[in-house]
């Protein structure tokens, strides 16, 4: 009786506490209102990544 009332509050809060913004893009922890400053992010992001293990190895073999 006590987890179903547990479980029961819970999910009542959870609705309660769920109001967000039904704009596209608001519930994103990015902005994308400047299409520029977003562009520069994302390439930085996954340019980053990408050439992660091309920079690894460059350095691997410049040690040798």
């Amino acid at each position: 009786m006590l987890w179903a009332r547990t479980v029961c509050n819970f999910s009542t809060s959870l609705i309660r506490r769920s109001h967000n913004e039904e704009d596209p893009g608001k519930n994103l922890p990015f902005s994308v209102e400047n299409k520029w400053r977003l562009l520069a992010m994302m390439a930085a992001f996954f340019g980053s990544s990408f050439s992660a293990p091309f920079v690894l190895v460059w350095h691997q073999m410049l040690k040798k």
